[in-house]
């Protein structure tokens, strides 16, 4: 048995038009997977499957929103036709909305924790029945430095990313008899367009970051493709309900 192979097997990213998702997205595919990008613009979906498709696996894009349970309903059921199953779940669609907690409207709480939070449910709870009758499955859920320290500028990013690593957990305890391992990865301060944006509208992020991470950089989206290989395969089959930090050492410094 190959540890890391992951040739067969049929994996769905949401978000996996650009940044972390499209590093996973491009891990999983150099292994082996059939990979199928979901996300909101159908564009970028179709650039990345095309960056994907270079790898000589097969790709394939889906319009998806995860607010919606009959769009997760559907990005699950087209992949199921078009490659014959789900074998791996990442859910990494997600957005932020940064201002001081009290600025917030309830309209802007809700949108947040909608996306991050209970998207990220319902395209689990729409992949599980698939994955049972493939005898079992992986669901990886992006987390967050927020899923363990707090910022003044991300309430509502904060509270979503906490709860994706305890439905991580919850799920990992209900699923494991289906042998559906359930893990999170939790991203450190990431160079992609999300962060870039950040940048701009939080006064000296760059600098607070960089002095505060070990490995004197920023992370890059490559960064993920071997942890997502790893929660993806069979070496991680007696891992579930953990978070993994991939943060540079962000979150180990005092």
């Amino acid at each position: 048995m190959k540890l890391f192979d992951l040739h067969g097997r049929v994996a769905v990213v949401t978000g996996g038009n650009a940044g972390i998702g499209l590093g996973i997205a491009t891990g999983l595919a150099q292994a082996g997977t059939a990979i199928v990008i979901a996300g909101r613009r159908s564009e970028k979906n179709r650039e990345a499957c095309r960056a994907i498709a270079a790898f000589n696996v097969k790709a394939a894009d889906i319009e998806v929103d995860v607010h919606n349970e009959a769009s997760c309903r559907s990005m699950v059921q087209s992949t199921v036709e078009r490659f014959g199953g789900i074998d791996i779940l990442v859910n990494n669609a997600g957005i932020a909305i940064r201002k001081q907690p009290e600025t917030y409207t309830l309209a802007e709480w809700n949108k947040v924790i909608e996306t991050n939070l209970t998207g990220a449910f319902l395209c689990a709870h729409a992949a599980y029945p698939h994955m049972t009758n493939r005898g079992g499955g992986k669901i990886i859920n992006i987390g967050s430095m927020l899923s363990i320290f707090g910022a003044s500028f991300a309430v509502a990013y904060a509270a979503s990313k906490g709860g994706i690593v305890q439905m991580t957990k919850a799920l990992a305890c209900a699923w494991a008899k289906d042998n559906i391992q359930t893990n999170a990865i939790l991203p450190g301060w990431i160079d992609t367009p999300f962060t870039q944006t950040a940048r701009k509208e939080v006064a000296g992020l760059e600098e607070r970051v960089l002095a505060r991470t070990p490995a004197g950089r920023w992370g890059d989206p490559r960064d993920f493709a071997g942890i997502a290989v790893f929660l993806a395969s069979s070496a991680s089959d007696f891992i579930t309900g953990a978070a993994i930090p991939v943060d540079g050492g962000y979150s180990s410094q005092g």
